[in-house]
């Protein structure tokens, strides 16, 4: 059955473009046209469309979004733009859109779109999320990985794992792969790029979730520039409804980035001879001095023994903010991801699985 299709757009040339592509696709049967989105709200209800083709360029358009999703609940709504802009996309993503669309397009392009963005989840803007460490061997990767599996396991939405870890990245060791294209090759192409040929640098790891590796070798890193890298993850959000960053340990331009773009932040520290609560008050300073740092900022450790509410409170006084999460210490966890057996089964009856099981459970509450 044939998309019935609302097209707006204020340049005459590219409107009487989309509709002769339509026009000639089996697929696709042109409702109407209009050159204003203010002009085709009301109207288009006669034709009872499923599908509205809307140049979120301009701002009237933009702004208009949520309108159009609100009147057509049942219809796909892709916001068309001649060169991709991350800012733009954003804003139609909240505006609840199912995504956007590169111009000139293609029957195919459009059925390519709605495919990849029916099984990115609901029709709401992607949950970033960033996992940061003062130092290393935080258990931070383990925690990413973990949260990954079971955000998906229970949304049934997909999931992206971006290892920004770009010298020492650990998790195509943690599910046992050997990525052909890494970062790299994505903070270089980016420029280049849509959703659609975004999709295959991912590599799947299952039931939903797929990763974006770490370069192979560390001198590579000097290849990924800071701002391309945050392109990648606010692209990575118009094909995953939530992208877990595993980022490097300490303060760079990379972390300050993609921190500076993500919706939550954990600050991940091991509790180990007790430096590690001093670093962490630094970093949750450095941080708090950020817009929205309060907010978006979380303080997590790991490793915690006694794993006791007094325990809690005594690590949140030393540090001088709340711990929002604590992970127990669970040796038997830490091998199965050392081993590479992390994708083929959670040990989900320990305490360090319940307790990051209910972790997503927060996240996920705090995405819908």
């Amino acid at each position: 059955m044939a998309y019935r299709a609302i097209v707006v757009d204020d340049d005459p040339n590219m409107l009487d473009n989309i509709v002769n592509t339509l026009k000639r696709s089996a697929d696709f049967e042109v409702a109407s046209s209009y050159g204003h989105a203010s002009a085709a709200i009301n109207p288009a209800a006669m034709f009872h469309p499923d599908l509205f083709l809307l140049n979120v360029e301009d701002e009237e358009t933009l702004n208009m979004v949520s309108d159009f999703v609100d009147k057509f609940p049942g219809a796909y709504i892709l916001g068309t733009m001649n060169q991709w802009d991350p800012i733009i996309a954003r804003k139609t993503s909240e505006g609840g859109a199912t995504g956007c669309i590169l111009k000139p397009l293609t029957a195919r392009d459009i059925l390519e779109y709605i495919q990849l963005y029916s099984i990115r989840g609901e029709h709401k803007p992607a949950k970033l999320i960033s996992f940061f460490s003062p130092k290393g061997r935080a258990g931070r990767t383990t925690l990413a990985a973990i949260l990954a599996l079971l955000i998906a396991e229970k949304t049934g939405e997909r999931v992206a794992l971006i290892d920004a870890d770009l010298q020492f990245g650990d998790l195509p060791i943690f599910f046992d792969l050997e990525p052909k294209r890494t970062v790299v090759e994505a903070t270089q192409d980016i420029k280049l790029l849509t959703p659609v040929s975004f999709a295959p640098y991912f590599y799947p790891i299952k039931d939903g979730v797929e990763l974006l590796s770490s370069p192979d070798r560390p001198e590579y890193a000097e290849l990924v520039a800071p701002e391309s890298l945050t392109e990648v993850v606010m692209m990575a959000g118009n094909i995953f409804r939530y992208v877990l960053i595993d980022l490097p340990s300490g303060f760079n331009p990379i972390t300050l980035n993609v921190c500076r773009v993500s919706n939550l932040v954990f600050v991940t520290t091991m509790i180990n001879s007790g430096f590690e609560i001093k670093h962490a008050k630094k970093a949750m300073e450095m941080f708090d001095s950020q817009a929205d740092g309060r907010r978006k900022v979380h303080a997590v450790f790991t490793r915690v023994n006694p794993f006791t509410e007094e325990n809690r409170q005594k690590i949140s006084d030393q540090l001088g903010y709340p711990v929002d999460d604590m992970i127990p210490n669970e040796y038997k966890m830490i091998s199965v991801a050392n081993s590479g057996r992390l994708a083929k089964g959670l040990p989900m009856d320990t305490l360090l699985m319940k307790t990051i099981s209910g972790m997503a459970d927060k996240i996920i509450a705090s995405a819908s």
